[in-house]
């Protein structure tokens, strides 16, 4: 059995340097003899840094290097020589790393950008030399401080990938096929369930240049949060997507009642996800007329966008496009439909000069303002309001 190159979760041990220690030296030369201290100090232990890096798409090169140690800070010198900082280990990792303690399970950090870097561990700091505790009543110190402690910590990986759109289906509802249609990728493409065993990007483009990804999965069944099939380990990938394509082959019994399966898992897993904008593709519509397609428009969910699709024809696809960008960029469209003059909170003389205008136009009808109030009243209440200062707004019970 050849093994999976798509490494999604591992465990590490950390361990940041420790500090050098302060030196006690003290001076003595022929020309000094009473040269007093002069011992420097300590240098800084190395950190442990996490650095995004999206050259990197798993974290396969973290699997046999599971220990990733800072180096030591050297200890300080005679002739107020400060001790060398310890180098820091940087921990190459994917953008949408998660990072968890792996004995008490609390979140650390997110590492979400490329170059984005989180000290994961710090070096501990230097000591002072005897130096630093040279006084008037206390002109030989014979003491210095020790370098602080490393810090140790074993921490989880846990890749989670970055997408707009996240493919969930049942195996073989044809993920891979719309995957590879629609972008480079190359996924394997096989007429059996589970051909897709590890998740995989591609990058689709659409008009004017833009472009967005899209995130295939491996395929769930009805029980995988009972761990049936593959389970739901793969599920952590689409939990940072904008919108959730859910994909029902046209030729399954019950498209609904599939779809509800599918949104059932995704609840089980995470009802965060339910939150998610979501478009359900009916695929293989080349096995369908248009007839059949017709029929089956009324019996499919209402609450979400419906698009017919063939991966292998190409019908549909672009619609299918539109669809998905609308989506994505809904949340402003939502946000410009719902503020209109009824929902912005005017002063009252902008109000008054809304309604004139929409009056003299003769699109009042439906404005939402008294019908009985008449045109000359409006301009001279306009009029009256001259000072934002003196208007005070009553509170509504």
């Amino acid at each position: 059995m050849v093994e999976s190159n798509f490494i999604d979760y591992v465990k590490i041990y950390c361990r940041s340097g420790k500090g050098g220690r302060g030196s006690t030296h003290l001076h003595r030369a022929k020309y000094a003899p009473k040269g007093g201290p002069d011992g420097g100090n300590g240098g800084r232990g190395g950190h442990v840094i996490l650095r995004g890096n999206r050259n990197f798409w798993t974290l396969l090169h973290l699997r046999y290097d599971r220990h990733i140690h800072a180096e030591h800070g050297e200890n300080g010198g005679k002739n107020k020589s400060t001790g060398r900082q310890g180098a820091d280990a940087y921990v190459e990792v994917p953008c949408g790393t998660v990072v968890y303690n792996a004995e008490t399970g609390a979140y650390i950090c997110d590492v979400t950008e490329h170059g984005q870097e989180v000290i994961l561990l710090r070096g501990g700091r230097g000591g002072l030399g005897n130096f630093n505790f040279c006084t008037p009543t206390n002109r030989t110190p014979r003491y210095a401080q020790p370098g602080e402690p490393m810090q140790e910590l074993s921490v989880v990986l846990e890749l989670k990938l970055l997408a707009d759109v996240g493919l969930v289906g049942f195996p073989n509802a044809g993920k891979s096929t719309l995957v590879s249609a629609l972008s480079s990728a190359k996924p394997k493409i096989a007429n059996y369930p589970f051909t897709t065993l590890e998740p995989s990007l591609g990058i689709v483009a659409y008009r004017d240049h833009q472009s967005f990804v899209m995130a295939d999965i491996p395929g769930i069944i009805e029980g995988a949060s009972q761990g049936k099939g593959l389970g739901l380990r793969f599920l952590r990938h689409i939990e940072r997507n904008t919108l959730l394509l859910f994909m029902v082959p046209g030729d399954s019994d019950d498209i609904k009642r599939e779809y509800e399966i599918l949104l059932n898992e995704l609840t089980t897993y995470n009802p965060e996800l339910l939150d998610k904008g979501r478009v359900l593709a009916v695929t293989k519509c080349d096995l369908l007329d248009d007839e059949l397609i017709e029929m089956l428009k009324e019996t499919l969910p209402t609450e979400l966008p419906v698009v017919f699709i063939s991966s292998v024809t190409g019908f549909g696809l672009s619609e299918l496009k539109d669809v998905l960008w609308r989506e994505m960029n809904s949340e402003s469209n939502k946000i410009a439909a719902l503020t209109t003059h009824e929902t912005i909170v005017h002063h009252p003389k902008d109000t008054l000069r809304l309604r004139a205008e929409l009056m003299e136009t003769g699109d009042d009808e439906d404005d939402g303002f008294d019908d009985d109030i008449e045109e000359e009243d409006i301009f001279d209440d306009i009029e009256d309001i001259e000072d934002l200062d003196d208007f005070e707004y009553e509170d509504e019970e």
